[in-house]
């Protein structure tokens, strides 16, 4: 909640310009005045966290979003209709998976160009197979349930049956896969960043920061660290909500987890 509010409220009450240099400030340690100390164009860093929190979270959220629409959607098809369909859908699957997702991500990106938005697409076209299988896998336990067949044999449109009946009684695992795919993506997208397949200076974004403070690491250690640590934190705040959601959606597997 306090990483959202950062990011939707920060820069807009915040006077600081990220973007504004100040050569006479350059390279200065953190202070009351620059609580994250400046860059080597004596940017404010603590006002280019701010507005990096923005792009970063925006951009995991959005991936995450395709991820989830999309494997959801396919992992429903290919479980509830079975047969050839879902022989088809799966082996698509299993041939995605076939490559590394980070590799084939910097592939897309470096085909694609480096940019945000390219970084965006080439994150969501590799991440929704996770959620397809989980989804679909979930959908031959449930579709075989009382509940369904009696849906079923009563003549409900099948489009029915499956939101109706299926759908919400899948979404448990997903929401919590989603929680803790943002982190997963704040870090994919801060590393293609850092290589300089993402978002391009003067952008502040974390990933971007950081490649270019790492050749004052030994004379200005904050510029590398501050960026770093926002990213670990987010990353940690997003684990431990995947782990509440998991508790809170799945009460016995709590239960035995603690045993």
């Amino acid at each position: 909640m306090t990483l959202t509010a950062v990011a939707l409220l920060g820069p807009e009450l915040l006077a600081t310009d990220p973007l504004a240099q100040d050569l006479t400030s350059r390279l200065q340690p953190p202070s009351p005045a620059h609580p994250f100390g400046t860059d080597r164009l004596g940017r404010d860093v603590f006002a280019r966290i701010v507005h990096g929190a923005r792009f970063s979270l925006g951009i995991a959220i959005t991936v995450t979003a395709v991820r989830f629409l999309l494997g959801v959607g396919i992992g429903l098809v290919a479980g509830y209709s079975g047969g050839w369909i879902d022989e088809l859908m799966m082996r698509f699957v299993d041939l995605l998976f076939a490559f590394p997702g980070i590799v084939l991500a910097l592939v897309i990106a470096g085909i694609a160009g480096p940019s945000l938005t390219n970084v965006l697409l080439a994150l969501a076209v590799v991440g929704w197979g996770t959620y397809a299988r989980v989804v679909r896998s979930e959908v031959l336990s449930v579709r075989e349930r009382d509940y369904v067949t009696a849906a079923r044999l009563s003549g409900t449109p099948r489009y029915r049956v499956v939101l109706e009946h299926v759908l919400p009684n899948v979404l448990g695992p997903t929401i919590v896969l989603a929680a803790l795919d943002v982190g997963t993506v704040i870090l994919a997208t801060a590393g293609l960043s850092f290589l300089g397949l993402g978002a391009q200076p003067p952008t502040p974004e974390w990933g971007t920061m950081i490649a270019s403070g790492r050749h004052y690491l030994q004379t200005a250690w904050w510029l590398v660290n501050v960026p770093g640590i926002a990213i670990v934190l987010t990353v940690l705040g997003f684990t431990l909500l995947g782990d509440g959601l998991r508790d809170a959606l799945d009460p016995d597997g709590r239960t035995n987890r603690g045993r």
